[in-house]
């Protein structure tokens, strides 16, 4: 399969912010994702009473989601990366890779779930209204990426 590279990320950021802009325009809502799984689990389980406040929801996050996925679809047929595959460091074995993706995902969702929003609506959309907490959240995350990132370059190796 002919790979090119990915999006350029300055461009590929200038079109989330306009897109964010959008969503705020057209909308009147900005960008998250956690909201989403809380929508489609409270049609599934309306008597939960954690989702039972998403029931009125009038379903802009799954909408959102759908352009989410459709969008990486996109981006990834157009840079000829479609494929099934898994992807890893040379010297990861898949199962440690889909166990330790499957676990930091879970961690997020827990996260997520405590800090009632997820990351992408806490970074984009409170950076974007110049949230003070949104604004220390990104500083200490990507803070936190940066230590940790040589801890973890074994992986890609």
């Amino acid at each position: 399969m002919n790979r090119r590279p990915y999006a350029n990320p300055y461009a590929a950021g200038a079109a989330l912010g306009l897109v964010l802009l959008a969503a705020y325009a057209l909308a009147g809502r900005g960008l998250g994702a956690s909201g989403a799984f809380a929508f489609a689990a409270a049609r599934v389980a309306p008597s939960n009473a954690y989702f039972a406040r998403y029931i009125a929801d009038d379903g802009w996050l799954a909408v959102e989601i759908a352009g989410v996925i459709a969008g990486g679809f996109l981006a990834a047929l157009l840079a000829g990366r479609v494929q099934r595959a898994v992807e890893r460091g040379p010297g990861v074995p898949v199962r440690t890779r889909v166990v330790t993706a499957f676990a930091g995902g879970t961690a997020m969702g827990i996260g997520a779930v405590l800090a009632r929003g997820c990351t992408s609506g806490l970074a984009l959309s409170g950076g974007a209204l110049l949230s003070v907490g949104s604004w220390a959240f990104m500083i200490a995350a990507f803070a936190v990426a940066l230590l940790l990132a040589p801890l973890m370059r074994w992986a890609w190796r």
